[in-house]
């Protein structure tokens, strides 16, 4: 019978020295002959308790009555009952005798008791807590009685523990037993291990030992007895010492008072069931108790539900014990996010119980769930996630932020909503530090490459003021492919004011990483264009870049001047006054878009122009398509700001302006990207025009003879070789009429092209009249050649004589010709 039995409660019957988890400090109070010990697991190191229970004789009434609590705690579960996890009976030297021990092993738990004593709860917050834990036992003790027709037989404050959670739990299995109401004449003893009861414990007929009284009463009655005891000892905060105690009521609260009564009826027929103690009594309805009852059932409410919920939680977490509101209300929350039963408040909630605790429980309990859901769908979740970043990016690793956080992040880059484009970018100010080389140069700045030419204005300049905040972070060959043509070429030309101000500011803070030659030929020239900015606050920044600048190139200057040849590895100075707003966003939301004149300055560049500022007056303040302002300040743009850009509609492409071209752009990144100071303006360019022309108004000799050479090269004579080297070649929009125009200045109404011909400048439509009349035209020297010999074009050119006959002589020369040679 022994071996069987031990066979029962081990298993395999095997001994100590392969128990799977270390023995440590036991607690001070247990129930019954047990003993509770803390432990861990000999596999993962994972906390649990271990219980013991040791006798010299294995057929010791106290060892029969614990085989009977491993076996019920071991098929007995419920979520209010000790959770079970292993158990074995083994023989353990003491000295020169031998001990037989029984060990269970449970979750981790702590005597009620001691747990108590560490709370240290008072007044409502005690009251809640307690409200919370009988109910939970209750639930319990419910579950034995009416569920499973069990009787635990010893309910009582030793009997519960409590979680790290700080749930309540029952257990100490030894009396239990089934409740046998089929024999209510029998005398024999219902429940086999009563002994083990405390007088003070027991009602009156279980301490008469009235089995036939006792068959014939509700499988409740024992039970409620005992929970009225523990009640008792809860609220009185000493354990009970004898049966007449239960009848001092003074620390029981009034709400509760007519239950605790009901339960501790001398009729056991008439004792309070369970069940109804957790329905009915309105010691129950509290807030920590619907608090967690709502969110333990929380897949099961509607959307409004929740979200109503989730609006009142922070300022009852407020009311609630701190401790609880960590140990109980966090994990639940946690819980519930990761697996998609709460919505996007909740994480508010969260982060903020999660600030409660110190940085290395916030690790533990927090970060996790909060890595999990980066790769939620739900953009409510991840635009939380994002604009809260700043509580917990810092707690992260840089390998957890590169490997699973940055890869969902990420997406937020392509998001078709421009919020969360711009939570994303904002994002990367946190993320970016703790990103590899690897990941900043071989995706991070292709994604910013692309946000700098997004539809958004807010979202170009925030990307611009993001490059100036991260550069720090690249490595020197990333900074020189990267940063000039980011600032430059882009941020530079662009059509929304904040966006060049932060292009100039972003220059000025990456100023130490730029060689004196960049300075000199690249960025000087695109700010100096700046300084007549149609925007007030552009151009203030641009005279203090410059400013800037040319302190640095002074700077090298002496220093070549006193025969340092070495260039100094800092270039930078420090940044004044005015440049020190950089770090802080130009745009808090997409949404604020501001008045339709921050977005569009530039189209009232012209003062004068008193119709363009009406039409910008009685523009909607609602306009939100950045495409529509952009494309209606295009033409005044290259005017008043010949840097500003204009991209193609995929965000990438080429700059397409009159100045400027890309040819075999990867579309991937700044590397290709044309630097502004190689094209001129349309403004130099027409000077520079004007002044290749100026060689035609020479005396009648030179114009002989120029018109001996090709007339098309006549432009680009060497009288004038001092704009040869440094002049830009025209755009090809301005080749085109160059080429027509000598064939519309001979004003021969037989002429064919004419009618095809592109009009003729205004500028240059008076001297074309006088040109005409004069037999000796200057502009013969760089007209296009005649179709046939030189003699018939020039003779039938002329005021318009024989106008009718000449297109027939033309003809008739061609087939005299022709047949005279036949013949």
């Amino acid at each position: 019978m022994f071996k069987f039995l031990k066979e029962v409660v081990a298993g395999s019957g095997s001994g100590l020295k392969d128990f799977p988890y270390t023995i440590g400090e036991t607690y001070a109070s247990a129930w019954g002959s047990w003993t509770h010990h803390r432990g861990t697991s000999k596999d993962d190191g994972s906390p649990v308790s271990i219980f013991s229970l040791s006798g010299s004789n294995p057929q010791d009434r106290h060892m029969v009555a614990g085989r009977n609590g491993v076996k019920r705690l071991r098929t007995v579960r419920h979520p209010n009952i000790l959770s079970f996890l292993h158990s074995t009976e083994a023989e353990v030297a003491d000295g020169p005798a031998i001990k037989h021990t029984i060990y269970i092993v449970t979750e981790p738990v702590m005597p009620l008791s001691e747990k108590l004593k560490e709370l240290n709860l008072g007044g409502t917050q005690r009251d809640e807590y307690f409200a919370w834990g009988l109910h939970q036992i209750s639930k319990a003790v419910s579950f034995l009685n009416n569920d499973c027709k069990l009787v635990h037989g010893n309910v009582c404050l030793a009997s519960v523990v409590v979680t790290q959670t700080l749930d309540w739990k029952l257990h100490a299995f030894d009396v239990l037993s089934e409740f046998d109401a089929n024999n209510e004449a029998s005398g024999s003893p219902m429940l086999q291990f009563e002994w083990l009861v405390g007088m003070q414990y027991k009602p009156m007929e279980l301490s008469k030992s009235d089995w036939a009284s006792i068959r014939k009463s509700p499988p409740w009655a024992i039970d409620s007895w005992g929970l009225g005891c523990l009640i008792y000892e809860l609220f009185s905060g000493a354990k009970l010492a004898r049966t007449e105690d239960l009848r001092n009521t003074a620390s029981i609260p009034k709400s509760l008072l007519p239950d605790y009564q009901r339960l501790l009826n001398s009729t056991p027929t008439r004792r309070l069931n369970p069940s109804k103690l957790i329905d009915n009594s309105e010691f129950f309805q509290n807030k920590l108790v619907e608090t967690i009852q709502f969110m333990e059932i929380l897949n099961l409410k509607d959307t409004f539900e929740k979200d109503s919920f989730f609006r009142k939680l922070p300022n009852i977490a407020e009311q609630l014990p701190r401790e609880i509101v960590l140990k109980k209300l966090l994990p639940v929350l946690a819980s519930s996010l990761e697996f998609g039963s709460a919505a996007a408040p909740a994480l508010t909630v969260l982060l903020k119980m999660g600030s409660w605790l110190p940085t290395d429980q916030f690790s533990i309990k927090v970060l996790p769930t909060i890595v999990k859901l980066f790769a939620s769908n739900d953009r409510a979740i991840r635009a939380c996630l994002l604009h809260h970043i700043d509580q917990f990016g810092e707690s992260m690793s840089a390998q957890t932020v590169d490997e699973q956080v940055f890869p969902h992040v990420a997406t937020g880059f392509s998001d078709t909503d421009g919020t969360i484009r711009e939570l994303t970018l904002k994002s990367m100010l946190i993320l970016a530090p703790k990103l590899s080389q690897r990941t900043i140069s071989g995706s991070l700045l292709k994604y910013l490459s692309k946000l700098q030419v997004d539809e958004e204005p807010g979202i170009r300049t925030n990307t611009t003021i993001l490059l100036g905040n991260i550069a720090s972070y690249m490595n020197d060959g990333t900074r020189k492919r990267v940063l000039i043509n980011a600032f430059t070429v882009r941020a530079l030309r662009d059509t929304f004011p904040p966006a060049r101000a932060a292009g100039i500011m972003a220059l000025s803070v990456t100023g130490s990483y730029y060689e004196m030659t960049e300075i000199a030929t690249r960025i000087l020239p695109n700010i100096v264009v700046l300084t007549f900015d149609p925007d007030s606050d552009v151009r203030t920044k641009a005279f203090q870049a410059t400013d800037q600048f040319l302190q640095i190139a002074k700077q090298h200057h002496e220093k070549l001047n006193t025969g340092d040849n070495r260039v100094a590895e800092s270039t930078g100075v420090k940044l004044k006054p005015g440049n020190a707003g950089l770090l802080g966003w130009a745009m808090s939301s997409v949404t604020q878009k501001g008045k339709p004149s921050d977005h569009a300055p530039i189209s009232t560049a012209n003062a004068n122009n008193s119709q363009a500022s009406t039409a910008l007056t009685a523009a909607p303040e609602t306009q939100a398509s950045t495409p529509a302002y952009a494309q209606s300040t295009s033409s005044s743009l290259d005017q008043a700001a010949p840097a500003s850009a204009r991209s193609s509609e995929d965000g990438w492409g080429e700059l397409e302006d009159d100045n400027i071209h890309e040819e075999n752009s990867d579309k991937d990144g700044w590397d290709d990207v044309d630097p502004f100071e190689d094209k001129p303006s349309p403004s130099l360019l027409s000077n520079i025009q004007a002044a290749q022309k100026r060689p035609v108004a020479q005396p009648k000799q030179a114009v002989a003879n120029s018109s001996k050479s090709n007339p098309l090269k006549a432009p680009k004579s060497e009288d004038d070789p001092l704009w040869g080297p440094i002049a830009a070649a025209p755009p090809k929009s301005a080749a085109k009429p160059a080429d027509i125009k000598p064939s519309t200045s001979h004003n021969d109404e037989d002429d064919l092209w004419g009618s095809i011909a592109a009009p003729p400048p205004k500028s240059s439509g008076k001297p074309l009249k006088p040109a005409a009349a004069n037999s000796d035209d200057l502009w013969g020297a760089i007209a296009a050649p005649p179709p046939g010999t030189k003699a018939r074009p020039l003779a039938s050119s002329g005021k318009g004589r024989g106008t009718k006959p000449a297109q027939p002589k033309l003809g008739a020369q061609r087939i005299g010709r022709t047949s005279s040679t036949g013949m």
